[in-house]
């Protein structure tokens, strides 16, 4: 169904701007916004998606990844087509790039923001995840999901590449609880060439998330010849320990070939590596490695003490020692969400 969006402003008489994110995309009269499901009608902006989810699924919260906010719950997770980045490595390009690849086709089904929160009660989802795509380009059905959701106690989570605008971040902060921002690089150039987006941006989103007290887990997807150098790797590292906080879950992750990158090689094991050593020099607290099943850079260690608290494999917990928050063998303060009722 069409939705008028919550956040535009007129901008003349053909033309309004788009306000739900850091695109700030000035529409045309019958045209679209860079994600392909916004669009200027008669000088109103409307969502083509909202009630549209084209996929939803109920996934474990240690797939978002989350390691640190409810762990071994179950998230409903859901997400229309479009998306505000035209990553040429994405792993979800078949919907996230469908209208912009496909001449504005827009799928899904039909499902009111009732009718989700409704799955996740009926399946017991202790977390709803707006994900796979960019929840900012269906954020007019995130929120009223979210804001219903909410009334059953139903936590929401936003796994976003951190371009939601702040007015749209600030309407939705009472029903956000935890965030995964994909940092997906150190350059501008980087984001310019690779992403469509600029850098700078997604730095200020990432600290705004932290002050208005969001949950905030970061993801750096390490892609051969583009952001793997050491000096990139350390930057990142200091910018999450200096203006995010030590505390803060910094998730690794090794690329593989997909899109329109198909000709780079996986990430070699070696280089992960070094970025986890790089992470732990640089004072983070908890750092992981992602797409590495079954090594030990999955399973999250006191940083006082040492010893093992949380053992996984993949997205399954295999162990969990933490007792109210804390390491039980010296009593080290593990940061995160570990309380449905938080």
């Amino acid at each position: 169904m069409l939705k008028e969006a919550m956040f535009y402003e007129i901008y003349d008489n053909e033309r309004v701007r788009c306000l739900e994110c850091r695109q700030y995309c000035i529409i045309k009269k019958g045209r679209y916004g860079v994600c392909g499901v916004k669009k200027n009608m008669d000088n109103k902006l409307y969502s083509l998606v909202y009630g549209k989810p084209i996929a939803i699924n109920l996934d474990p919260i240690e797939k978002k990844p989350l390691f640190h906010f409810l762990p071994g719950s179950r998230a409903l997770s859901y997400a229309t087509v479009g998306c505000n980045f035209k990553c040429l490595f994405c792993q979800n390009w078949d919907i996230s790039q469908m209208p912009r690849d496909k001449y504005h086709r827009i799928e899904g089904y039909d499902v009111s923001p009732e009718e989700m929160v409704q799955l996740a009660l009926k399946y017991h989802a202790e977390v709803i995840a707006h994900t796979y795509t960019e929840p900012s380009i269906f954020f007019d059905y995130a929120y009223d999901i979210a804001k219903l959701s909410d009334k059953y106690g139903i936590k929401n989570v936003f796994v976003t590449n951190g371009y939601i605008s702040p007015k749209a971040l600030e309407a939705i902060r009472p029903y956000l609880h935890a965030v995964n921002i994909d940092l997906k690089g150190w350059s501008e150039e980087y984001y310019r060439k690779i992403i469509g987006a600029k850098l700078s941006e997604v730095l200020d989103s990432v600290k705004l998330h932290k002050k208005l007290g969001i949950w905030v887990e970061l993801t750096t997807l390490i892609v051969p010849g583009w952001n793997d150098t050491e000096d990139q790797i350390r930057e990142i590292a200091r910018f999450i320990r200096d203006e995010v906080g030590p505390e803060t879950p910094w998730h690794i992750s090794r690329f593989h070939p997909a899109y329109k990158m198909r000709d780079y090689p996986p990430t070699p094991i070696e280089t992960l590596k070094m970025a986890y050593r790089i992470g732990k020099e640089e004072g983070l607290r908890f750092v992981y490695l992602g797409n590495v099943p079954g090594d030990e850079t999955e399973n999250t260690y006191c940083p006082r003490c040492g010893r093992l608290l949380i053992r996984r494999w993949g997205f399954e917990i295999l162990e969990n020692h933490l007792v109210d928050g804390k390491c039980p063998y010296c009593g080290e303060k593990i940061e995160g969400v570990w309380n449905q009722e938080k």
